[in-house]
This record gives structure tokens, C-alpha cells and sequence, in this order.
């Protein structure tokens, strides 16, 4: 069974497989937080510009860990019908946890952008990055919320997932690469060897990175992969 040292190393790992994919009108995003480190790798090994994603779970009121879906860019939304259903959710209740949701995501993702404007889409290959698929809700919110925005090519890129959840996201991506994919998956985790939670500040910090090296090759400066990356 494949493992990753860390998210970096599973990015480094992924950009490998994704080398053939390199091009003009590629755009990595990564969904925030633990897919931007991995994105990141992506981006700076395939020369491409980096942006971020967020999408937030939309949990139930009172039992906030239980999702009954998640919401992203636009107000897309991808919603857990078993959960709803069985539960019995009404309508308005969905959609006030949606919008204060979405105020969150639209508030971190400036944030981590600190003034920097979003990657136009629209046209381009977008290349979409997260560090593992479990239930697949996040990505199913974000392949359908950039969908949106009319890119030319959606490519989910994943070190490891679920095989149904990886199965399930070439209904709505144009291809989907999932480096690890085993029966015995049960959580994102058992695939790396460190796996901290993602600060808010390295998303802020890679993203920043990214954009200095894009501005350094467009002056015709060549930038190194940091030491140990």
C-alpha cells in the first residue's frame, strides 16, 4: 500500500502522474485547508498558477458533525438526501445553515488570498487537488461550483480515495486520478505517515509563495522549490 510522508510528498507524488497534463491554460485549485499543501506541489512542478477553493459542511443544528452537505463558491451545494430524508430537515433550515456557511467560505477565501483576485476559470483546464476523497462531498461541491464558471476541462487529482467515491466523481469531472485507491480504505489519514491539521496560516503562506514564483516567471527569474520540498 502506497504511503506519503507527508502532504507535500503526496503532492510531489501526484505532479508526476499529472506531468502530461502541463500546459499554458492549466490552473491548479486546491480545496482548502489540507488540499492546498498537496495542490501546491502540483502547481510549482507543473509551472502553473495556484488558487484556492473553500468548501464548508453544512451541519445539522445541535449535531453540528453530522453533515447533511456541503456548500461552496456561488451557493453550490451538494446535499446528504439519506440524511435529510431520515431526518426529516425542513427547507429553511438547510438553507439558513447554507448561507451563513457560505458567508464563512467567502470570508476565508479572501483572507487567504489577502487581496490577490481569483484565477479566471472560464476556458481553462482546471486542475482540482485535495489530499484524499472520503465521502467525496467536498469535491463534488467544488467540481460543481467551478463547472459553473465554464472551464474547458475539470481534472480531479487526489493522492488517495475511496474507489466508490473516486468511482462517483467521474460522473461530474471530466477525469479523475486518484494515485491510491484500495477496498480497505477507511480515512484519508491511514495513507500518510504525518498528517496534521492545516493552518489557516500556511494556506495563506502557499498561496503567497505560489504567486511570487508565478510573478518571477513572468520577469524571466528562475525560482526554486524551497530546501526539503
Amino acid at each position: 500500500m502506497t504511503r506519503f510522508r507527508d502532504r507535500s510528498d503526496a503532492g510531489r507524488q501526484l505532479a508526476q502522474a499529472l506531468r502530461e497534463h502541463a500546459a499554458p491554460d492549466v490552473v491548479v485549485v486546491g480545496i482548502a485547508r489540507g488540499g492546498v499543501p498537496v495542490a501546491y506541489e502540483v502547481a510549482h512542478r507543473l509551472s502553473a498558477p495556484l488558487d484556492v477553493v473553500v468548501i464548508r459542511k453544512l451541519g445539522l443544528p445541535g449535531q453540528e458533525e453530522l453533515a447533511m452537505g456541503a456548500v461552496g463558491p456561488g451557493g453550490t451545494q451538494v446535499r446528504n438526501a439519506h440524511v435529510l430524508h431520515l431526518l426529516h430537515v425542513p427547507e429553511p433550515v438547510i438553507q439558513q445553515v447554507a448561507d451563513r456557511e457560505l458567508r464563512e467560505a467567502e470570508t476565508r477565501e479572501r483572507a487567504y488570498r489577502r487581496g490577490r483576485t481569483p484565477e479566471p476559470l472560464g476556458g481553462r483546464a482546471v486542475i482540482l487537488v485535495d489530499d484524499g476523497l472520503a465521502t467525496g462531498a467536498s469535491m463534488r461541491t467544488a467540481v460543481r461550483a467551478v463547472r459553473a464558471l465554464d472551464p474547458a476541462r475539470i481534472v480531479v487529482a487526489v493522492p488517495t480515495g475511496s474507489p466508490a467515491t473516486c468511482d462517483m466523481l467521474r460522473e461530474d469531472a471530466d477525469e479523475v486520478l486518484c494515485l491510491t485507491s484500495t477496498d480497505w480504505f477507511f480515512a484519508v489519514g491511514q495513507f500518510y505517515e504525518e498528517f496534521p491539521e492545516t493552518s489557516d496560516d500556511e494556506v495563506r503562506e502557499l498561496l503567497s509563495r505560489a504567486a511570487h514564483e508565478a510573478r518571477d516567471a513572468d520577469d524571466g527569474n528562475v525560482t526554486h522549490a524551497p530546501a526539503g520540498r
